[in-house]
């Protein structure tokens, strides 16, 4: 498909630079089999649930991947380099993404603070850095000096502060990896979690490692060309039952956000019926993908022309979407990372 057909145009005010407060308050556009809208809560999601639906929900756990370093040179004026760390490769190990990327080779030695690392191989803007501590303690050093890895379209506008540690990690964050926060997770309270489970809806959860590749744009100009950057998933076999078995009762499985659905539809076969499974996914949803398992998606407005409006375009119809947002833009609703949240309900088939 031609890209074009996933562009819109978004006044830059509507991008929201801090979540709502609390978090369930965030607005909630309700986009219905049909078509039809109709503008909420968060903290209304029970209303529109059912009895006996399961949430999955993604663990992810964000790391803050943002370090800086200097260059070692022998008259130690090297230039400063910024790294985004955003996939392990071992205990002393990490695949980054640098800037000033051209000042880097390999075998350049970075300094930071009281450890140290070498780069190992360079592709692009891409490096993997060895560094000369391991485990918990780089695990440790990196708490220390990183910082939380706000999106590109807030990071120009203000740095991370004390403020982002928490307000860019989920209430369901458990797993360290990610180097982008799964963005709808973020919309959820303690609170709203005992409504839903009062309420008799079931949640489960699944882990998708966010990278950075999540904000970038898709330079080619058909979808077909596109390459999907790939992110390690894990489901294991006792969620990967329940699920089955809330299925087969006629619940339905609710999403909420976009990495929880890739990693479901990844692991459901032709059937719906999902296994466990451990290891990366490059899956690439455009309109004409058969969902296998997601019937609801709670996810957040997603940037024009990006793999995931693409997704929630083959989710609830392209022209739809584009409706939706339309709606949303002249509603003022906020936009992206920080933003206000969607509730797509999956046209029967």
């Amino acid at each position: 498909m031609d890209v074009s057909l996933f562009d819109y145009a978004l006044p830059e005010e509507r991008v929201a630079l801090r979540p709502a407060s609390p978090r369930d308050s965030a607005r909630m556009l309700v986009v219905r089999e049909d078509g039809s809208l109709a503008h909420a809560r968060v903290r209304d999601l029970p209303d529109f649930l059912h009895n006996g639906d399961m949430l999955v929900a993604n663990d992810s756990k964000v790391i803050p991947a943002r370090l800086r370093a200097r260059k070692v040179v022998p008259d130690g004026t090297g230039p400063m380099i910024e790294l985004l760390l955003h996939k392990r490769t071992a205990p002393d190990r990490f695949l980054a993404l640098v800037r000033p990327a051209r000042k880097l080779r390999v075998h350049d030695e970075l300094l930071f603070d009281h450890f140290r690392g070498v780069v190992l191989s360079k592709h692009f803007g891409e490096v993997e850095v060895m560094f000369d501590i391991k485990g918990a303690a780089l695990d440790a050093a990196i708490t220390r000096l990183g910082e939380m890895p706000l999106p590109p379209y807030i990071a120009k506008r203000r740095p991370a502060d004390a403020r982002d540690v928490q307000d860019y990690q989920t209430v369901f964050a458990a797993r360290q990896g990610s180097s982008a926060a799964p963005t709808a997770g973020l919309h959820f309270t303690p609170e709203l979690l005992a409504r839903l489970r009062d309420a008799g809806m079931a949640r489960e959860e699944v882990t998708l490692h966010v990278g950075p590749g999540t904000f970038l744009p898709v330079n080619a100009t058909d979808t077909a060309d596109h390459r999907m950057h790939s992110e390690w998933i894990h489901l294991d076999p006792e969620t990967a039952e329940r699920i089955n078995a809330c299925r087969a009762r006629g619940g339905r499985i609710v999403a909420v956000g976009t990495t929880a659905l890739r990693t479901l539809e990844t692991a459901a076969d032709a059937d719906g019926n999902v296994h466990s499974c451990q290891g990366e996914t490059n899956l690439f949803i455009t309109p004409g993908y058969r969902f296998k398992t997601v019937d609801v998606l709670l996810t957040n407005f997603h940037l024009p022309r990006s793999t995931l409006f693409m997704l929630v375009a083959a989710f609830a119809g392209l022209d739809t979407m584009k409706c939706a947002y339309q709606a949303a833009i002249a509603e003022n609703y906020r936009f992206y990372s920080y933003g206000d949240a969607s509730l797509l309900l999956r046209p029967r088939e």
